[in-house]
């Protein structure tokens, strides 16, 4: 049973981050790291570096199931539910207000003013994290390139997933060669793929609703831009029940709330069955997130300390940097348009690493400044 304080904990740091984590995946994880890892000292960067590695491993919101992992580490199976609700709950509660408003006013609400100077803080958060979380990942020459090869591989258009397990695999083989020349492998590493069936229907249904978002949190690997191609296939092709742009409103309230992406399944189920499909979007999206990381979190000091396995987190470790690592460029091409935004990038780098800032008054920083620019421009 978990200690009432560290659940208390548990729910009040996931809360927090559920509140201020603009800026997708990689700022989320940075966020978290530097709660739990260098604020709180719930556990040392290795272990942070094999649950990253291990969410990459199954389908599911990475950030979503960090969140989980960190909650079950810190207060046990209370902390695994806490953890993940904890961090859902604030952007589910915004989005369900933005999406009360779509419907009543028939537009998407802007907050472009508020991403403005949010933006350049969470470049200076990620770009943090991936420095000290790279010290300690890139053991030597094989996982090095590996994250390298990655990162130009991931900003060239190859499938993030093919290189995370490829990533793996390379740095497994390489490292357990001496085995590989006495006795080949000792198992196979099989990636299998989980299709749920979800019967089609011309009429809006809530279960149908439901399983279909259960499928796609059940197989789903990848960004929101592979969830946007998911949801694109079954809301607007195969159902009808939502146009194209209904689904790019969609998406675009997920990415100017803070939280996960995922809750974009909140807003498509207001849009379509108000108040109980919000609620049942959001749920089948995420609870498969729930299951995968109670049967995996076990599993990971076994990964550790297997030869084969410890190997294959090392290469899936240093091949997840590499996306990141994409990722944050591709932010930062899109985030720091103009001078202000360059000059809040650094002075965010210089606070995090000179002063400790906490990441909590950078971002709310990084919105006033964002504000007072615009202000002041015009």
């Amino acid at each position: 049973m978990a200690e009432p304080s560290r659940l208390r904990e548990v729910i009040a740091v996931f809360l927090k981050l559920g509140l201020i984590g603009f800026g997708g995946p990689a700022a989320h994880i940075a966020m978290m790291r530097e709660e739990v890892v260098r604020r709180r000292r719930w556990l040392d960067d290795q272990r942070f570096l094999d649950l990253l590695g291990a969410t990459n491993l199954i389908p599911g919101p990475n950030s979503t199931e960090m969140t989980i992992h960190l909650g079950y580490l810190r207060a046990g199976w209370p902390g695994l539910i806490a953890g993940g609700v904890s961090f859902v709950l604030p952007a589910m509660v915004i989005v369900l207000g933005l999406a009360w408003a779509y419907v009543r006013y028939g537009s998407s609400p802007a907050a472009g003013w508020l991403l403005y100077g949010v933006k350049p803080v969470v470049i200076a958060l990620i770009v943090h994290a991936l420095w000290e979380l790279g010290r300690k990942s890139i053991r030597n020459a094989a996982t090095a390139i590996v994250g390298v090869g990655v990162l130009a591989l991931s900003l060239l258009g190859f499938n993030e997933i093919a290189l995370l397990f490829a990533g793996g695999l390379i740095v497994m083989l390489v490292a357990n060669r001496a085995r590989l020349r006495r006795g080949g492998l000792a198992g196979l590493f099989p990636v299998l793929g989980i299709s749920l069936p979800v019967a089609s229907a011309a009429a809006f249904s809530l279960p149908v609703l439901f399983l279909t978002c259960l499928k796609i949190g059940a197989i789903l690997y990848g960004s929101g831009y592979v969830l946007l191609a998911f949801l694109r296939a079954d809301f607007v092709t195969r159902l009808g029940w939502l146009t194209d742009q209904q689904l790019l409103d969609a998406i675009a309230v997920g990415q100017v709330t803070p939280g996960p992406l995922f809750t974009t399944a909140t807003f498509i189920g207001y849009v379509l069955g108000g108040l109980p499909g919000a609620i049942l979007g959001t749920l089948g999206l995420f609870l498969p997130s729930l299951v995968f990381v109670a049967l995996s979190h076990p599993l990971i000091p076994r990964m550790r300390r297997s030869p084969w396995l410890g190997s294959l987190l090392d290469g899936v470790i240093a091949a997840s940097l590499g996306l990141m690592a994409a990722v944050t460029l591709q932010i930062a091409r899109a985030s720091l348009v103009d001078v202000p935004t360059v000059i809040l990038a650094l002075i965010s780098t210089f606070a995090l690493v000179r002063l400790r800032i906490n990441s909590t008054w950078l971002v709310a920083g990084g919105a006033l400044a964002g504000l007072a620019v615009r202000f002041f421009a015009g």
